[in-house]
């Protein structure tokens, strides 16, 4: 295992001053200490930005690597293919190799592009090298002697990241913002409130609170897929114009695909009812922040054509809105200031439901609150 700090160190004695990423677990420990002194790391929206924001770097001069999560690979094969492979714009890109070689040991949405990950890169014809969990530090410089031989060509090199093959780093304590919200209090209210109504939960720890405080048929829990759980509560709003629809999303989700809101906002479906957990950080892959702190996500909303756009400090706040949106034509977004989870989380969905029995049951219970058979 390379240390976090050791990880960093090489690359900046190399020139890699700069780095930009989505955060995976996997990367949490280099993140967490470029992030400690600024400038060095850019939280990116989604993985075609982390790419383009090297690229960028590339083009004034500076060498920028990028992190990221094998299951995003699919965001950047544009500015992959259409930019930094068009342009020959040297970029090193390093990902974490979830659900490989066996994706039985890791989560259902990762099955498909583990195993299709170096294929991926070998049809593209790009370089690439694995980090084993078990590599040494020798071994590290030799892949990245390799790479940086490979980026001197002006080609843009892969370093493939099994699980445990890069160290953590010690987290630094924030203080609690008494003003926000505990999530959980607030998903159980938005269950509540939701009635039998469909409410599609975001990847992350959103899916797993809502799976564990009120499981039911009418939940869709997102395993993977980040950033679209909105435009899945506008399929089926648009589908189902006089049932309800809930979406609960997180923060680092919303920002990831923002330009769903503007969607939203152009077919203005008057049953969704849009809610944001935002707590700042990408709380299930280890507490990076995201751009939240900057940007209102509800002014953003409201400026996208959504029907009302509030920002909720407390429950019986929340609950006037949901009730407020159950009552006018939306679409509505309510954002929801909340704190970082303690505790121990409840199990994924996919602990007791398959994938195709979530997607069966959640199917039927829309049907039948629609009328349908």
């Amino acid at each position: 295992m390379i240390e976090a700090d050791i990880f960093c160190s090489e690359l900046e004695q190399r020139g890699f001053a700069k780095a930009s990423g989505v955060p995976c677990s996997f990367f949490g420990g280099p993140i967490a200490h470029l992030s400690r002194t600024p400038g060095r790391y850019t939280p990116a929206a989604n993985e075609g930005n982390a790419v383009a924001v090297a690229a960028g770097a590339a083009l004034a001069g500076e060498r920028c690597y990028v992190m990221l999560q094998n299951s995003g690979l699919g965001n950047l094969v544009n500015p992959l293919t259409s930019l930094v492979m068009t342009y020959r714009i040297p970029v090193l890109t390093f990902v974490s190799l979830r659900g490989w070689p066996d994706p039985a040991q890791d989560e259902p949405q990762h099955e498909v592009m583990g195993g299709i990950t170096q294929p991926f890169l070998e049809m593209l014809g790009l370089p690439h090298w694995i980090l084993r969990a078990q590599a040494s530090h020798e071994e590290f410089n030799g892949i990245l002697d390799e790479a940086e031989a490979a980026v001197s060509k002006g080609q843009a090199p892969f370093v493939l990241v099994e699980k445990g093959a890069v160290g953590k780093c010690p987290p630094v304590e924030d203080s609690v913002d008494e003003a926000r919200q505990h999530s959980g209090e607030v998903v159980s209210l938005v269950s509540e409130l939701a009635g039998e109504a469909p409410v599609i939960a975001t990847t992350g720890f959103t899916g797993r609170e809502l799976f564990g405080i009120d499981d039911r048929p009418r939940n869709f829990y997102m395993q993977g897929s980040m950033g679209h759980a909105s435009s899945i509560a506008l399929g089926v709003a648009l589908a189902r114009p006089r049932t309800p629809v809930f979406v609960l999303d997180g923060d680092g989700a919303a920002l990831m695909h923002l330009g769903a809101l503007s969607a939203i906002g152009d077919q203005a479906p008057g049953n969704l009812v849009h809610i944001v957990l935002d707590n700042g950080i990408h709380e299930s892959t280890g507490g990076q922040s995201t751009t939240s702190g900057g940007t209102s996500i509800e002014e953003v909303a409201r400026a996208a054509g959504y029907a009302t756009a509030e920002r909720c400090r407390s429950l019986e706040h929340i609950r006037e809105q949901v009730t407020r949106a159950l009552h006018s034509p939306g679409p509505h977004l309510i954002l929801v200031p909340t704190r970082a989870r303690t505790g121990p989380m409840p199990p994924r969905a996919t602990a007791t439901h398959s994938p195709e029995n979530m997607r069966d049951r959640f199917a039927r219970a829309v049907q039948a609150a629609s009328g349908l058979s």
